[in-house]
């Protein structure tokens, strides 16, 4: 199988920071999106203002309107936001090759159907050869050619090296795993943490809070993820903790900032008024902890964040229910 040619899908800060890195590794790159205006700024000014700003694109990327015109790439990209994944899919399905890979780079769950993204994929495209791509990354980060490192999970091994091979660069270190629901679950889970670590700045609680939040909150992340079949260590990894340590510490995260606003008291439709680009945590929030519900798995930070976001609870009440939970030993 040759890798030359990437079909990227999704116009979005990721999506144009992942064509970017692609033109860098030599590969050629046509990217989907469903803004007009965002394909003919990519075409005539090589510049994505809208998503990317202050970013001078490869001339050498192509933008495109239509779906079809990426299905005939060696490699398909999938970075559409995590809600939109199946509808987009249903879009490329007739002009998909059986075999031809599609690496999933949204990061969730369908709030509708509590499946994640790499079943979702499975469902409506089940020709496809599956991958999934996550790690600590940020679009700014990885658009400026600064050293990156990502996990790609693949169920064949030779397919994952070759992705790992064909998709890196010397800025952008792939490692390769056949770990695929391990991959998908650290990249959905952490979303939703970020949120509460971002609470905890806004609030003003401290690095020792922050500190607690993260740690707890990565207790959270192994058991969602071991009762699911994830294998611990891949949790531990790149696109379980080290996303994770980024997504949390850090503004630039839109999950962390989305958090942090709520902390100082701002409300969710305010926030999201606000924005152009999806924050995906508060949808799949919902779907995790009916997930953790339905199996029994103890998430207490995810239901908090989940009864803030629904307005079930405040950020003040919220914070003390959880400290005054039973004392129990450390996991």
């Amino acid at each position: 199988m040759k890798i030359d040619s990437v079909g990227i899908v999704g116009g979005g800060a990721w999506g144009s920071a992942l064509a970017q890195t692609l033109c860098r590794g030599g590969r050629s790159v046509l990217l989907w999106a469903r803004e007009t205006e965002v394909v003919d700024e990519i075409n005539a000014k090589h510049s994505n203002s809208a998503f990317l700003p202050g970013v001078a694109l490869d001339p050498a990327i192509g933008a495109t309107s239509t779906l079809a015109d990426v299905a005939n790439s060696d490699a398909i990209l999938m970075v559409a936001p995590a809600q939109h994944v199946r509808t987009v899919s249903e879009g490329l399905k007739s002009g998909m090759r059986d075999g031809q890979p599609v690496v999933l780079c949204a990061k969730g769950i369908e709030q509708s159907t509590g499946k994640l993204m790499s079943d979702v994929i499975a469902e409506v495209l089940p020709g496809a050869a599956r991958a999934v791509l996550s790690g600590p990354s940020f679009a700014a980060d990885v658009s400026r050619g600064l050293p990156t490192a990502l996990t790609i999970a693949c169920a064949d091994e030779a397919l994952g090296r070759l992705l790992a091979e064909r998709l890196g660069n010397r800025q952008f270190r792939l490692y390769w795993s056949n770990d695929v629901l391990g991959v998908t679950l650290g990249g959905a889970v952490k979303n939703v943490l970020a949120i509460a670590a971002g609470i905890v700045g806004g609030k003003g609680l401290g690095a020792s809070a922050h500190a607690a939040l993260v740690t707890r909150g990565f207790a959270e992340l192994r058991r969602f993820g071991e009762a699911l079949g994830a294998r611990p260590e891949t949790l531990l990894g790149l696109s379980g903790l080290g996303d994770l340590i980024l997504t949390c510490g850090s503004p630039q995260s839109r999950n962390m900032s989305l958090g942090r606003a709520l902390g100082e008291g701002r409300t969710l439709d305010d926030i999201l008024g606000s924005r152009s680009a999806v924050t995906e945590g508060v949808y799949t929030a919902r779907a995790l902890q009916r997930i953790a519900s339905e199996r029994g798995i103890d998430m207490p930070i995810t239901a908090a964040v989940c009864d803030i976001l629904e307005n079930r609870t405040t950020v003040a009440d919220a914070i003390v229910r959880l400290m005054q939970r039973p004392l129990k030993a450390e996991d």
